[in-house]
């Protein structure tokens, strides 16, 4: 169980499982979540291709697909059998409006994790719930019925996009909803401020002291006439003044009064940047989504800004807190976490996922410590995962050895391409290498053979057969009598090379000229980066 004093950590696995195994009750300072709800939508990552450019190739391994099912029914259940009767009771009431189809399947998933997710947050803590108005009303009511009603804080609208789209039959949908709720009677807030506004500053800040140091003139008059205490004359002038005459006379002397005139009612010199600025509302236009051709694009279409994480994570925690993403996704949420100096944990369904993310912070910030969990970490659980998921094993496989997983890693007839990796044997020319992967019991030399036809027919270079159980002796002379590819720098390479799933956790990797680091888009390296094991 993670537990107060937890470090940073990445799990693989269904959210529900892992907090209920995993993560201990009042253990968690911040939750942001952004479970996917968009009918039909499908969340991409796009890879790297050869050059930096993006690739067509998408990985459609992030469906926001819910199911009244086997899984949905369950989760309605579990809800129903709940020590919350509000919430049991406001789930049943939905039933029987929206009867059992996706979005109520969608609500029953929701509902069962979030009774979780109050579970695990501390008294102080508070929870973020981002989402589009397709299901914002029903969530809010589901977060009303498990945290209180009075533990509503805000409903925060984000402004994404400019107006645009569809505006010819009704207003543009341009925003997203963030709801926030907080455990108990006390919570961690920070008040964010934004900067003044320079017309603000040009009408309210007109002066300056000769160095430049700009100022406005504020009133030092009480508007409490009946105030004998105060009632005195300072430079000439009886009024009822705001202060007592010793913090007056106290700032006359250190400059900070200022009289026009001989008579004239004095008046306070206040410095624009002593201000901490315009405190922030509710309504976000000030943060940019992100675009394609921006630095911090991952190619992930429902990646959040840093800035709007960073805004969340600063205003709700402090350093050394515990920060959860149980949708994490992309992994803007630990990537935000790790800026600000919190410690953070990220859970995420797929493997590409937990391959992004762990790719994304190693790139941003090059010296930090974390752990993955749920993903295999011996022959063993390579062969459970295996057995329970064909295709998540094949996709754990290619990111191992950082391959691109053919049409984006979607189900289906591959032609006996799971994968590829792309290389530039003469450091100009970009060639390929066909990857497929094997985690059944059984391997033949057919599919040594196989992988042969398959390189010629998508004129590859080389073929990487990668295989949970040992390849025969007959499997290896095949392979070793396809030949090699030839390199005029590099010399020669094998053309059909087989790699074992336990030579993978030797740290042995496809033999290849010069392999571009990354399949994945790279994130910048933070200038303020620290190292965060965060002293554990």
């Amino acid at each position: 169980m993670v537990k107060a004093g937890a470090g940073n950590a990445l799990y693989y696995g269904d959210n529900l499982t892992i907090l209920r195994d995993h993560i201990a009750s009042d253990s968690v300072d911040l939750i942001y979540l952004d479970p996917p709800f968009n009918s039909n939508a499908t969340y991409n990552v796009l890879f790297k291709a050869p050059g930096g450019k993006r690739s067509q190739a998408q990985v459609e391994a992030f469906d926001d697909t819910w199911h009244w099912n086997a899984s949905a029914e369950q989760a309605f259940d579990e809800v129903l059998k709940c020590r919350n009767s509000d919430v049991s009771e406001m789930l049943r009431a939905m039933e029987t409006l929206l009867k059992m189809n996706d979005l109520m399947a969608y609500l029953a998933m929701m509902t069962v994790r979030l009774l979780e997710l109050h579970r695990v947050l501390k008294p102080t803590g508070s929870l973020y719930l981002h989402c589009d108005p397709a299901a914002g009303h029903y969530l809010k009511i589901i977060l009303d019925a498990v945290f209180g009603r009075k533990a509503f804080l805000n409903e925060i609208i984000w402004q994404r996009t400019n107006a645009k789209g569809l505006a010819f039959t009704r207003f543009a949908r341009n925003h997203d909803v963030i709801f926030s709720y907080h455990k108990s009677d006390k919570w961690t807030w920070n008040t964010n401020y934004l900067a003044h506004d320079q017309s603000y500053v040009d009408k309210f800040y007109r002066h300056s002291d000769p160095d430049g140091r700009k100022f406005g003139l504020d009133n030092l008059l009480n508007p409490n006439k009946n105030r004998p205490n105060l009632t005195y004359e300072f430079l000439g002038v009886s009024r009822v003044w705001r202060w007592t005459r010793e913090r007056m006379e106290a700032a006359y002397a250190a400059g900070l009064v200022q009289q026009s005139a001989p008579g004239t009612v004095p008046r306070y010199k206040r410095y624009i940047d002593e201000q901490e600025g315009m405190p922030i509302g509710d309504v976000w236009t000030d943060i940019r989504p992100i675009q394609s051709g921006s630095k911090e694009a991952l190619g992930y279409p429902t990646q959040k800004p840093v800035a709007l994480l960073e805004r969340i994570i600063s205003a709700s925690s402090n350093e050394r807190d515990i920060v959860l993403d149980p949708f994490c996704g992309c992994g803007t949420t630990v990537h935000a976490a790790q800026k600000l100096k919190r410690r953070w944990i990220g859970i995420d369904v797929t493997h590409l996922a937990i391959a992004l993310i762990r790719r994304r912070v190693v790139d941003a910030f090059p010296r930090i410590k974390f752990e993955v969990k749920g993903v295999p970490e011996d022959v063993g659980g390579a062969a459970q995962l295996a057995e329970n998921d064909k295709h998540q094993f094949e996709l754990w496989v290619l990111s191992m050895v950082e391959a691109q997983p053919y049409k984006g890693g979607r189900k289906g007839a591959d032609g006996g391409v799971d994968g590829y990796i792309y290389f530039r044997p003469e450091g100009k020319l970009t060639e390929k290498a066909v990857v497929s992967v094997k985690g059944g019991k059984n391997v033949s030399i057919g599919m040594i053979r196989d992988l042969i036809a398959t390189i010629e027919r998508e004129k590859a270079k080389v073929g990487i057969f990668i295989t949970l159980e040992d390849p025969t002796t007959t499997m290896r002379r095949e392979a070793a009598a396809a030949g090699f590819f030839e390199s005029q720098m590099h010399g020669r390479f094998e053309r059909i090379q087989i790699l074992t799933v336990a030579a993978l956790f030797e740290g042995k990797r496809p033999h290849l000229p010069w392999i571009d680091p990354s399949v994945f888009a790279k994130a910048k390296r933070e200038k303020t980066e620290h190292q965060t094991d965060l002293d554990l």
